[in-house]
């Protein structure tokens, strides 16, 4: 391969064509969609999702492979893909959507090393996404796709699955990636237009609660709540876990979406009371 991979930037390229072309079917994107695409490396995603969707937008920070990308697209003449080299936290994306109340659609292998910090500037656009379908490392896919009562269940967990659908797209073995990473990897879609049916009294509320909750994970969901700092006291924690008929001795880990978001009203309630 001509451009060594940067290991710094976490540069693992996607090499297996089979797994390209299942991703591509998975994503479900149509010739009416924007998209943008994390991390566009040599092109193995853009080039192929060029030919199912209106427009990609590429955006890559290595300014080597953004000059490798751009003579590849000019040589094949592919017009409707737009490359930006630029670091994709720092993107803005409402500047690409086509219109005011036009949602883009998001795809991408992502670095290892800034999967947490794309989750978080996803769910700060989630507004102007329609659907994100992308390559994790093993052990994030896990902890996005994981139910109540397994060790991969967390705070991430519950705020993703709280603003959108997940489902576990495809399973893909370290061999399809050159250099071989450590860990095998997962895509994962994250639907925002099917956001869990119920809602918190305010997402704030619901984030304060999953945070305290999960702030000492190896104690009781009492105890973890109670020395978390959130503001609550013992008996205002003991009055709302009653009131949601959650076992005050139960680990956080345990509890579903439902009763977080019990858990959430209740102490939103007995916190307004007091003001």
């Amino acid at each position: 391969m001509k451009i060594r991979p940067n290991k710094k930037l976490g540069q693992n390229f996607l090499v297996d064509p089979v797994v390209i072309e299942r991703i591509i079917a998975a994503t479900g994107f149509s010739r009416q969609d924007t998209v943008l695409e994390i991390g566009a490396g040599l092109g193995a995603l853009t080039l192929p999702l060029s030919k199912f969707v209106g427009h990609v937008v590429a955006v890559e920070k290595d300014r080597r492979l953004v000059d490798s990308l751009k003579g590849e697209l000019n040589r094949l003449k592919i017009p409707n893909v737009t490359l930006v080299q630029e670091d994709i936290l720092s993107f803005d994306f409402a500047g690409i959507q086509p219109a005011p109340s036009t949602k883009i659609q998001v795809a991408g292998n992502l670095p290892y090393n800034i999967s947490s910090p794309v989750l978080k500037k996803l769910m700060e656009n989630r507004g102007g996404i329609a659907k994100a379908v992308l390559m994790f490392q093993w052990e994030v896919a896990k902890r996005l796709t994981a139910v109540p009562g397994n060790r991969d269940y967390g705070s991430m967990t519950l705020f993703i699955q709280y603003h959108a659908s997940v489902k576990p797209v495809l399973e893909v073995g370290r061999r399809a990636f050159f250099p071989r990473p450590g860990v095998d990897s997962m895509v994962v879609a994250l639907d925002f237009e099917k956001p869990y049916p119920k809602r918190a009294l305010c997402d704030d509320c619901f984030s304060s609660t999953v945070k305290a909750a999960f702030s000492h994970r190896r104690k009781t969901l009492l105890n973890s709540m109670g020395i978390s700092g959130g503001g609550w006291s013992r008996e205002d924690l003991l009055k709302g876990m009653i009131c949601c008929g959650i076992d005050p001795g139960r680990r956080a880990e345990t509890l579903t979406m439902d009763e977080y978001l019990c858990l959430t009203s209740a102490l939103a309630v007995d916190k307004k009371e007091m003001e």
